[in-house]
């Protein structure tokens, strides 16, 4: 297996490739009243409009200000294109499948890690995208966008 090694406060954290659409730098992230605490706002990518996730607001982080040598990670979750705010993204790397140890195994309450990988650089904790949003607040999120979406016409 192949993941996107990126860095997000001191820590090392993977994200499988096939979920894995694009990687930009980071941008201007444009606020959505009644997102759920997780969205951090919305960007306009080539005319599509999509959620950003706050990985240090999901994983409990304290806030960092936005920098230009952050990145954004264009990814698939749950059938929703999503970016994902992170710190740097530094590399894509082979990953043997029988290296990952299950998270419950290390870290019984872990949720949204799916595994711990250890690459001769360190240890990777491997994210679970799918548990990133959940139901509700996905639900919570089109409730957003969608009113996003009349006031701008209405405007």
């Amino acid at each position: 297996m192949h993941a996107v090694i990126f860095d997000l406060a001191d820590q090392r954290y993977g994200l499988p490739v096939p979920a894995t659409l694009e990687i930009f730098h980071a941008v201007e992230i444009t606020a959505v009243a009644g997102a759920p605490g997780v969205i951090e706002g919305v960007v306009d990518v080539r005319g599509t409009i999509c959620p950003v996730v706050s990985l240090r607001r999901r994983f409990g982080l304290g806030p960092a200000p936005m920098d230009l040598a952050h990145h954004l990670i264009m990814a698939t979750c749950n059938g929703r294109t999503v970016l994902l705010q992170v710190d740097r993204v530094v590399d894509v790397a082979a990953i043997d499948p029988a290296e990952v140890e299950d998270i419950l195994d290390v870290l019984p309450r872990a949720g949204r890690i799916s595994g711990v990988a250890r690459l001769p650089d360190g240890m990777v904790l491997m994210t679970d995208l799918d548990a990133f949003l959940t139901e509700a607040e996905s639900a919570a999120l089109d409730r957003a966008l969608q009113a996003a979406s009349v006031r701008t016409v209405e405007a």
